[in-house]
């Protein structure tokens, strides 16, 4: 938030939020005390491990400051009433936290294979690495034969390192279930939850809201840890444009001057406002269903 508005104060250069981008982070903690959130927990539903003949390898994928290596994890809004809820489909870049969300009814191929090649397509740049947990909704034939084909390599999480999908993890509680919450809603709701992300929220995610970038650094008992330093904070689009040689990473016909002008075409507070307003259309058809 106080990077928001930094940004709007200076990138954009909107007087109107000079005073405020001074306002200390401990200052935004006690004010969001203040504001009540609406989330009501109803069930969820355990991943389903996948049998037979092993795809994918397990490791941890090590980027070495490319970008293209994509965590992926699916979320479920839960069951009700015998009715089935909606999935969202969360993937995430390891480097630059580039951030593609999408929806579907179903975790079947029918429904899936199709989604996922859109939302690899949906990146500006090559993606190299597709890394999920070990359920059977990714560690299948058909998946490995569609990221064979997309000359991507599959991996998956390894036995006893639960943080080997901490990232996306993380953004499912503070993107997906911040924006969506933890109520059911209907599958038959998926594709205008998909048009939601595909029409702004993606966009709001990747060029207007800042991310924590860490920084290793080894303590006195030879220990690497991971600090958070605020100079650190950036967009995603930042980090990518920081990334030296950056334009042989992105797809063709994919320009910086693109991006740019997609990233200057609305300020961040222009486009988490459109974002929120699309939001409230979306559960309002929702509710009214």
């Amino acid at each position: 938030m106080k990077k928001t508005l930094e940004r709007m104060a200076g990138e954009y250069g909107k007087a109107e939020y000079l005073n405020i981008s001074h306002i200390s982070v401990s200052h935004i903690y006690n004010l969001k005390k203040k504001v009540s959130y609406l989330s009501s927990i109803t069930s969820y539903q355990k991943t389903n491990k996948g049998k037979g003949k092993a795809i994918g390898v397990r490791c941890k994928p090590q980027p070495e400051g490319k970008p293209g290596y994509i965590r992926v994890d699916s979320i479920h809004q839960g069951d009700q009433e015998r009715q089935k809820g909606v999935y969202h489909i969360n993937t995430i870049d390891e480097l630059t936290q580039w951030e593609v969300i999408a929806a579907t009814e179903k975790i079947t191929e029918e429904y899936l294979l199709p989604l996922l090649e859109k939302m690899i397509a949906s990146y500006p740049y090559r993606i190299i690495n597709f890394h999920c947990d070990n359920g059977s909704e990714y560690i299948n034939q058909k998946v490995a034969e569609m990221l064979n084909r997309l000359l991507i390599k599959l991996t998956k999480n390894r036995p006893r390192h639960t943080n080997d999908n901490a990232l996306v993890e993380t953004k499912n509680g503070w993107v997906v279930r911040k924006w969506l919450g933890y109520s059911h809603i209907r599958k038959e709701h998926a594709q205008g939850i998909n048009d939601f992300y595909f029409e702004c929220f993606n966009e709001y995610l990747n060029f207007h809201r800042p991310c924590a970038f860490p920084t290793e650094v080894i303590d006195k008992k030879g220990k690497i840890k991971k600090k958070y330093y605020y100079q650190d904070y950036q967009t995603p689009y930042e980090k990518l444009r920081n990334i030296p040689d950056v334009q042989k990473y992105l797809k063709e016909g994919i320009t910086l001057a693109m991006l740019d002008g997609i990233a200057r075409r609305n300020t961040d507070n222009e486009m988490a406002q459109k974002v929120q307003l699309a939001r409230d259309r979306l559960f309002d058809k929702i509710l009214a269903a």
